[in-house]
């Protein structure tokens, strides 16, 4: 019996030994200096409508290919017109957006001719 009671002693022991919690330590976390707002470099229009310019000339070549091949989506041509019309209207990033989307859209076309036709 003095056995056990030892033995239920020591297990309450460390169990009580498991429920005391270290003291906790303060540490202070190093200030750190609010991000500096980045100036925006000017922007260069005559670089953007040159890059409008040459992506418009992707998505016509891009274009024709599909168109060629029987795989123009009407989407495509649809950007293709946006491109051309944003371009005329001296709007460079609404000719860039829809010059990429109409190369991208031409691309998804010729890459369908791929794949079986549905029955």
């Amino acid at each position: 019996m003095l056995e056990t009671s030892r033995l239920w002693l020591a297990l309450f022991g460390v169990i009580l030994a498991g429920c005391v919690a270290p003291p906790q330590q303060v540490v202070e976390e190093p200030r750190v200096a609010p991000p500096v707002a980045a100036i925006a470099p000017p922007r260069d229009d005559t670089g953007l409508a040159e890059e409008a310019k040459a992506l418009l000339a992707q998505a016509e070549t891009d274009v024709q290919r599909a168109r060629a091949k029987r795989a123009l989506w009407l989407k495509a041509w649809e950007d293709l017109l946006a491109a051309r019309q944003a371009v005329a209207s001296r709007d460079p990033a609404a000719a860039i957006r829809s010059a990429k989307r109409a190369s991208e859209l031409a691309q998804l076309g010729l890459e369908q001719l791929a794949y079986p036709a549905v029955k």
